[in-house]
This record gives structure tokens, C-alpha cells and sequence, in this order.
């Protein structure tokens, strides 16, 4: 007791470890203002794994220190995982913010990049503001990092920004615990940040555009006005911009990137523009304002203004909010919406660097608004759609790239999983966490390939992760299974494509397994050597049993029936009707010359280059190509989308199937009724929306009935749907409802239900493997 009488103040002390997306966002002022209010001494510092923070004061103060650290953080920041453990009291009467330390196990806490917060947007559009109309106004809250990083602990020194000394004003700023832009690393000002340029491209070089006296963003916007196409320079690279609601801007873009009807995304300012373009609810106006902005997928809003040729043949548009101060001043002087698409030819990886751009993109954009802060991760954007009322990630990139996936059980060892073919995304994971690289798209060329590999070693040394184990797609003629066979590490594990989609699925959940995984795709290299991708898997980490799958088409020509769509309807009417379908009587086949129909009967026939693919993917193809009358797809997945995108609202019609269960093969869905049905249906003129719209009711159908099959003989285990058919909103809705209450059913959200996340699963998987 002391002199007055009262028990004496005891003292603790904690050390305290934050994991997750820690840095960057705000953290450490934010901890330092915490502890100002609980009455707490000590320090907090950056260091390569996360924050760590001692922390000096009385007990029931550090409790709800700690209680708060985990309830309160800043938007932006993502806390995984708090430590704390005692350590001796000091005395003391300040919290202090210490210099970042880069020892320890490395690990990204770095966040994705961050879209213009409220306040700096206000900062940007006042005049009596010092950073008004100033591109590259940001703070602890917004901005870039993931694309302007270095190396880890994520300070000034280790960004694109350590070439920019910062004024008196922005220094005094950078210090103060107590300003929004504390420890901000990519704070600047007009005085002493980086400035916009707009140049043209010639042959003796680029050649500035305008006078030295023009703005950038005026000169710009008044082109984009006049019709011109502009490469933006963005945070993750190049966007190629044009007027979205003039026909003749777009389609001399479509001309020039040679993209003939893939839909463009569309720019706009804020979420009542946005809606001037698109229906949108207020799921999908969470998911458009989110700090992640990515593109949305929505229905395109009659009367909306926007060219046709934006998303030629499709009800959905993809919208965008502005992200950055250069993208809210550029659509504010150009008032109106605008395209802005990835600044490459089709199939290329995004251009990043300005001498790049201005040499690939020189054939496509008429100017070029660049700036002199350096990319040093190309990272394009993220696209994600609602359904089942909740968002899923189809294309993960900027914003979400690279926050990491929580894994239940830690991997055994570093793993590097390649990923697959298309929408490649590679992924790595050591520890409890895995982190999927940014979308790098088809690895069909040579540019392609080559980011790949740069994109991973990069992110390798981020990581300081040395894998010791290499996982890969089954198909042996991967670039991404050839990648893994040249790597140095002796341990090498072959994952099939449909089990590391439903692992993926389970590892984003932290299912335990095992699991009944739906994977539905186009193809996918089976462990029999042929074609799979209308799976139903009993699942777990280290193995699998194909219980069902669906009757097979065959593919004459291999990949180029995925091309030429009007093949693969040819093989399903053949086999429906025994040879002899109504082919005179169906539009489609008025289009295909009959010397081509026949050849390519003599080739299934006689099982001439025609392998067998049970793809449910396929099925969509052959259906879409009978309903829609289209005879090619010109981008991969088009048919499909567009088949899915004419179904009649309110329809509830379907069409039967079988189900077969031959001897101790997998059982079998014999969709030939199906067929049959569809297309009795369109020769008697029965409309293409309600033929589409049955058709999914009965996919949706057969997944239901193959489910339940299954749980009957093996028992109810929780079900993942997976796969690039289960990005069809019809399609999962339909299977969710059929088996509500009666099972557990995941679909994926923040990882990819397609190909994009395939890579997530080849690690879980190869790491259970390996464990033996």
C-alpha cells in the first residue's frame, strides 16, 4: 500500500505481433493515437512480416488496447493474426513510431492498391486547396502500393517514389503522428511529386503534344471529345481510352487493338453515373465502391447513351468507378463516360513502362498521357459480378492483389504452384498464407510467357519465399507445366486440373474436406489422358474419386471446334438423334457450307483428330451455337456468356436427361434428351430465350442430381461449385436453390472460380501430397 493507502498502479507490459495487410494503410499512426487514448507507453515499428508494437501500461488498459487493435483497425487494413506475449514493464510517459526494421521472416504486408478516399478527392477539386488538380494527391488511406513497391518493409526507400525528394510541406506532413498523410510513401504535391505529360508517337520518338503551357488532362479530355484514343497511364499499367458513346471512336479501337467483340469496360465517375449506364442493386453498388474498385458485370441500362459496339451482342456492360485523382479529373473535363481497356493487342500482357507503351501501343493511340512515376508492378484490373447475392471475383488483380488467402492448415514447406494455361495466375504459399500472383491472362505468347516469369520472381523476392516444392498442371504441354519442369527444385508434383479447382474452393472456405465438388468447365487434362470438365469429385487435399461426370462430345478439330462453335453443335445433334438431326430445319447449319458438315462428320466417324470432351462448358457451346445461330466464338467463353445472358426471365420449364451408372465407372449424365428437346423446340419456333432458359434449368437440374446420387451413396459432405461454368449467375442460383437446406454449398468469392484461381488449389494440393 502506498503512504495515501491506495494499492499501488501495477505496470505491464506486451508484445504485441500484427499480421495481415498492415502497412501502408494508416497502421502505425493510428496504433499511435490508440495508445494516446488507453494511456499506454511504448513503441510500434514496420517490420518485413507485419507491426510490431510493445506496448507499456496498466492491465485492464492493455486489454482494451488489444481488444481494440483487433475491432477497430483502419478500412483499408486486413488484420489476420494478433500475437501477444508479456515482457518486463518499462516506465515511460510516450508512445513513439519507430523506423521500419527489415529482419525477421518476410512476408507481404504490403496492401493492394487503393482507390482516392473521400478526402483526398475533396483536397483535388477545391482551389483554395494546395493539391488542387493534382493526379497524384493521396494519403494513408488511398493511393498506390502494391504497384510502386520495391521490396518489403514497405517505406518510401523500397517504392518508385524514393525518386522524389519531398518538399518542406510534405515532409512536415510525413512526420506528424497526428496528419492523415503520416508515413504515407506515396505523399507528393505539384511541388515535389510527379508530373503529367502528353506526348505523340513518331518515328524520331515521342514528340510532345500542345504547348509546354497546357495542361495535360484538358488537351486530353478535349481529344477524347473529338474522337481520339488516348493510353492513359495509370497505376498498374496503361489503359487505352476513348469516348464510350461514340460509335465510330470504338470501333476504330476495336479496329486497332483487334479485339472484334469482347466488351470494353466503361469508365464513369461516381455511382449516379454509373447508374445512368447500368441497372444496378445495392449489392453491386457495395462492390463498385469498394475500395478494391473493380470492374462490375452488370446489365447495361436501356437508353443509357453508350455505343453498341462497347459490348456488341451482350445485355451486360462492364462499369468502373474512377480510381485515382488523373481518372475523376480526365472524366470530369471529358463528361462522359468513357471505355478504358487494357492498354495491349489482344492476348498481350498490359503495357506498364512508357517506352514500352509508346512502342507496342504506338499503332493504337493517337497520344499518350504519361506521368514519371515509374510502374513496378504491372497489375491490371480486377473484374468481379454478383450473384447469389454476394460479390465473386472473376479476374483477380488490382485491389486485391497481394493480399494474401489464410490457409486452415499451414503448408509443410515454401510451394510454387504455376497455374494453369488460361487466365494464368500462379500462386505461392508458405506458411499459413498464399498469395495469388495478379492476372496475367492466356500464356499463349511470347510476351505472355515472359511475364510470367517476371511477375513471379518478383514476387518471390517480395516474399523472400524460396519454394522447395513445384506444383503444375497435369497437361504436359502447358507453358506453365514446362516452366515447372525447368525449375531447379527436385520436388515436382503434377496436380489434375478439377481436383485443384474444387481444393481451391476448399482452401478459400478452410474446409477440412472431404467435399463434393462440382467442377464445370470447357476442358480440363484428365488422369486418363482425355478431356474432362463436367466433374463431380469426392475430394480431399491429397486425393480424389471421380464420381459422375457427362456424357462426351466429340471435339472435331480439337481446339479449333472451340473456335468454330457449329462443330461441337454438329457432334451433340449427331449423337442426340443417331446420325440423322434435323440439320435442314435448324438456321445454324443454313451458315455452314454442306462440304464442311460433312467432313467433319467423316472425322467423327472415323475418330480422326475428334478426342472426346466432357465438358459441361461444351454443352453451353453447342446449345448457345444452336439457339443464338452462331457458327464461331471470337473470344474464349463468348458463346457460352451470351446463351446464358438471352435466358427468359421467370421461365420454369426444363428438359429431361438420364443418369447411368456403368459398372465401376464413374456414373454418367447422358444429356442426349436434352439435346433433342432443345433443338425439337427451335425448329418448331419455339423462342431462343425460353429455349436458353430451359437449358439452364436443366444444368442446373443434372448438377442437383448428381449431388444428391452421390450423397446417397458415399454421404453428405459439404458441396463446392467450382469451375468457369459456375461464373454463370443462372447456373449457381439454380443449383443453390435445388439443393437449399439439404446441403452445405460454397461457391467461391475473393479467389477465382475459373482458371484464375486453379493455382491456389495445385498448392494445397501438392503440399498434402508431399506430406505423403
Amino acid at each position: 500500500m502506498g503512504q495515501s493507502g491506495a494499492p499501488a498502479m501495477t505496470l505491464e507490459g506486451r508484445r504485441i505481433e500484427v499480421h495481415g495487410t498492415v502497412q501502408g494503410v494508416g497502421f502505425r499512426p493510428w496504433i499511435y493515437r490508440l495508445a494516446s487514448e488507453e494511456g499506454i507507453s511504448g513503441r510500434v515499428r514496420n517490420d518485413a512480416s507485419g507491426v510490431t508494437i510493445e506496448a507499456f501500461g496498466r492491465p485492464d488498459a492493455l486489454r482494451s488496447f488489444l481488444r481494440r487493435i483487433e475491432s477497430d483497425a483502419p478500412p483499408a487494413a486486413r488484420v489476420r493474426t494478433i500475437c501477444a506475449e508479456s515482457i518486463a514493464p518499462e516506465e515511460g510517459s510516450g508512445f513513439e513510431i519507430e523506423p521500419s526494421r527489415a529482419d525477421g521472416d518476410r512476408g507481404v504486408s504490403i496492401p493492394p492498391d487503393l482507390a482516392t478516399c473521400p478526402e483526398c478527392l475533396r483536397e483535388v477539386l477545391d482551389p483554395a486547396d494546395r493539391r488542387y488538380r493534382y493526379a497524384f494527391t493521396n494519403c494513408t488511406h488511398c493511393g498506390p502500393r502494391f504497384t510502386i513497391a520495391r521490396d518489403t518493409p514497405y517505406d518510401r526507400r523500397s517504392t518508385t517514389m524514393a525518386a522524389f525528394r519531398m518538399c518542406s510541406r510534405c515532409e512536415a506532413e510525413y512526420l506528424n503522428p497526428l496528419d492523415r498523410r503520416f508515413h504515407a510513401q506515396p505523399i507528393a504535391c505539384p511541388d515535389c511529386g510527379p508530373r503529367l505529360r502528353l506526348v505523340t508517337a513518331t518515328k524520331q520518338g515521342p514528340a510532345e503534344a500542345g504547348a509546354a503551357s497546357d495542361d495535360p488532362i484538358l488537351v486530353a479530355a478535349a481529344q477524347l471529345r473529338e474522337g481520339a484514343i488516348v493510353a492513359v497511364k495509370g497505376l498498374g499499367g496503361f489503359h487505352l481510352a476513348c469516348d464510350a458513346t461514340a460509335p465510330a471512336a470504338v470501333r476504330r479501337l476495336r479496329e486497332r487493338k483487334r479485339r472484334d467483340e469482347k466488351p470494353f469496360a466503361v469508365m464513369v465517375p461516381d455511382l449516379a453515373a454509373a447508374r445512368r449506364v447500368a441497372v444496378i442493386d445495392d449489392a453491386e453498388a457495395r462492390l463498385l465502391q469498394s475500395v478494391e474498385r473493380p470492374i462490375l458485370l452488370a446489365r447495361r441500362r436501356s437508353g443509357s447513351g453508350l455505343a453498341t459496339e462497347v459490348a456488341p451482342g451482350s445485355p451486360l456492360v462492364g462499369v468502373l468507378l474512377a480510381y485515382t485523382p488523373l481518372h475523376h479529373l480526365l472524366l470530369a473535363e471529358a463528361a462522359r463516360p468513357l471505355v478504358m481497356t487494357s492498354g495491349n493487342i489482344s492476348d498481350e500482357p498490359m503495357a506498364a513502362k512508357d517506352g514500352e507503351a509508346l512502342e507496342r501501343l504506338a499503332g493504337i493511340a493517337d497520344l499518350f498521357l504519361l506521368h514519371d512515376r515509374e510502374i513496378e508492378n504491372r497489375c491490371d484490373d480486377s473484374v468481379a459480378r454478383v450473384i447469389a447475392g454476394e460479390p465473386v471475383v472473376l479476374r483477380r488483380a488490382r485491389g486485391y492483389v497481394p493480399r494474401a488467402v489464410k490457409l486452415l492448415r499451414p503448408v509443410a514447406r515454401p510451394v510454387l504452384a504455376c497455374g494453369a494455361h488460361l487466365k494464368n495466375a500462379f500462386c505461392l504459399a508458405a506458411g499459413e498464407q498464399a498469395w495469388l500472383g495478379p492476372h496475367l491472362g492466356d500464356l499463349d505468347s511470347l510476351e505472355a510467357c515472359r511475364s510470367f516469369e517476371e511477375h513471379l520472381g518478383r514476387l518471390e523476392r517480395f516474399l523472400g519465399v524460396k519454394p522447395e516444392l513445384i506444383a503444375h498442371d497435369l497437361h504436359p504441354d502447358y507453358f506453365s507445366s514446362a516452366y515447372a519442369q525447368r525449375r531447379p527444385e527436385p520436388r515436382k508434383v503434377a496436380v489434375q486440373h478439377h481436383h485443384a479447382h474444387v481444393a481451391a474452393a476448399m482452401a478459400e472456405h478452410g474446409l477440412e474436406g472431404p467435399v463434393l465438388g462440382l467442377a464445370w468447365d470447357g476442358t480440363g487434362y484428365g488422369t486418363d489422358g482425355s478431356s474432362w470438365g463436367g466433374e463431380l469429385l469426392l475430394a480431399r487435399y491429397d486425393g480424389f474419386e471421380r464420381l459422375a461426370t457427362l456424357r462426351p462430345l466429340r471435339l472435331a478439330g480439337s481446339d479449333q471446334a472451340i473456335r468454330e462453335v457449329w462443330r461441337i453443335a454438329l457432334a451433340a445433334l449427331d449423337d442426340a438423334f443417331d446420325g440423322q438431326p434435323p440439320l435442314e430445319s435448324l438456321p445454324l447449319f443454313a451458315r455452314v457450307p454442306p462440304r464442311d458438315v460433312a467432313v467433319i462428320r467423316q472425322m467423327i466417324a472415323r475418330d480422326v483428330h475428334a478426342p472426346r470432351a466432357h465438358g459441361a462448358g461444351r454443352y453451353f457451346d453447342a446449345l448457345g451455337a444452336l439457339g443464338l445461330v452462331r457458327t464461331r466464338s471470337s473470344y474464349e467463353g463468348q458463346v457460352a456468356l451470351e446463351w446464358n445472358l438471352v435466358a427468359e426471365e421467370g421461365e420454369v420449364g426444363t428438359y429431361p436427361f438420364e443418369l447411368q451408372q456403368p459398372g465401376d465407372s464413374p456414373a454418367q449424365a447422358d444429356l442426349r434428351p436434352l439435346v433433342r428437346a432443345a433443338a425439337e423446340e427451335l425448329v418448331r419456333g419455339v423462342a431462343p430465350g425460353r429455349v436458353s432458359a430451359r437449358f439452364h434449368n436443366a444444368m442446373a437440374d443434372v448438377a442437383a442430381s448428381l449431388v444428391r446420387l452421390a450423397a446417397r451413396q458415399r454421404g453428405r459432405r459439404p458441396v463446392v461449385l467450382t469451375g468457369g461454368c459456375f461464373q454463370n449467375a443462372w447456373l449457381v442460383e439454380g443449383v443453390m436453390r435445388r439443393l437449399q437446406g439439404a446441403f452445405e454449398v460454397y461457391l467461391h468469392r475473393e479467389v477465382p472460380p475459373g482458371d484464375g484461381g486453379i493455382a491456389l488449389g495445385q498448392a494445397v494440393v501438392a503440399d498434402a501430397l508431399a506430406r505423403g
